[in-house]
């Protein structure tokens, strides 16, 4: 069986510069790319053979056309995502310097105007699999009260709930405390918990990930994955608890590995007749396929680009 599985938040374009050791005032050559974090997980789960739906919006513009046919050429179904005829599809700028220095420049659009009266009022009648991993969802504006709000009527409905916090420090400077704060109140709602390890340090002020781990599983989060990069996946369910380790690769690109793992994961749970049954070792088969869904990913460049087939697994 294929559940449908929902992924909320945002769609956007991201602009990577392409000159060496270059700044954004010195840059003058960018590639363009789909981006979003919840748009990757859609389209991982599509590019495995699941069946994946995207709700968000994007500007009634040619980056809006271009992401919506990116998105049904993966055969992500986009019933859900709006055209904003008042506002642009919302655009990021990155350039990396070899120092390590990240120049980053966020033009935000249509995403954040996502209304509640948009999305179907029967909505959570068949979708019963929610993926809410916004990085932009929890700033200011009518995105984040939508996200939340279908967030609650996910969990009424008896939805299964996937939440990956996905902080972006360039988009929270001075206000991690309030990006905390919303996001312990997500994380209380949860089926499954993704968060990367200095996520988890951020979210709980500890740096032993057994007890930071212990507090949001007493906060509310049912399974909680702590993705480890190269060391592999910390997984904690029904108190048992044990790294899944990844597999050995050459690392050409990590972008969107995070948002790979969990589409994988998603498409594995969207199998499920019942997601809430498994057991400590399914749970471990499970990571041990995502780690590798997200290891691929890092072999190639690109976050959607790089997004691997089944056959590839």
């Amino acid at each position: 069986m294929n559940q449908p599985i929902l992924c909320v938040g945002e769609l956007l374009i991201d602009f990577f510069s392409t000159d060496r050791n270059a700044n954004l005032v010195d840059s003058v050559s960018f590639t363009k790319q789909a981006g979003g974090a919840p748009a990757n997980v859609s389209a991982a789960i599509a590019k495995l053979g699941g069946e994946a739906h995207f709700c968000g919006k994007v500007g009634n513009d040619s980056f809006g056309d271009y992401l919506q046919k990116t998105l049904e050429h993966l055969n992500v179904n986009t019933t859900l995502l709006f055209k904003d005829d008042t506002h642009p599809t919302t655009l990021a700028f990155v350039s990396l310097q070899e120092d390590g220095q990240r120049d980053f420049i966020f033009n935000r659009g249509a995403d954040a105007f996502l209304s509640l009266n948009e999305v179907p009022k029967n909505l959570f009648d068949t979708m019963k699999l929610v993926h809410f991993g916004s990085a932009t969802a929890l700033l200011p504006g009518a995105l984040q009260q939508t996200y939340t709000k279908l967030l609650d009527a996910a969990k009424d409905n008896d939805c299964y709930i996937s939440f990956d916090p996905n902080f972006r420090s360039d988009l929270w400077k001075g206000q991690e405390a309030e990006f905390v704060k919303l996001a312990r109140d997500l994380i209380a709602k949860c089926d499954f918990l993704k968060v990367s390890d200095e996520e988890l340090t951020l979210l709980t002020n500890k740096s032993d990930i057994t007890k930071a781990v212990s507090e949001l599983h007493a906060i509310g989060a049912k399974c909680i994955a702590v993705t480890l990069g190269k060391a592999g996946t910390y997984l904690s369910f029904e108190e048992n608890s044990a790294t899944v380790p990844s597999i050995p690769i050459q690392a050409v690109d990590t972008t969107g590995a995070g948002d790979a793992f969990v589409g994988a994961t998603l498409f594995q749970l969207g199998k499920l007749e019942n997601p809430q049954s498994l057991s400590f070792l399914e749970w471990q088969n499970i990571v041990h396929f995502s780690n590798k869904v997200a290891a691929k990913v890092c072999e190639k460049i690109g976050a959607i680009t790089a997004l691997p087939t089944i056959e590839d697994i």
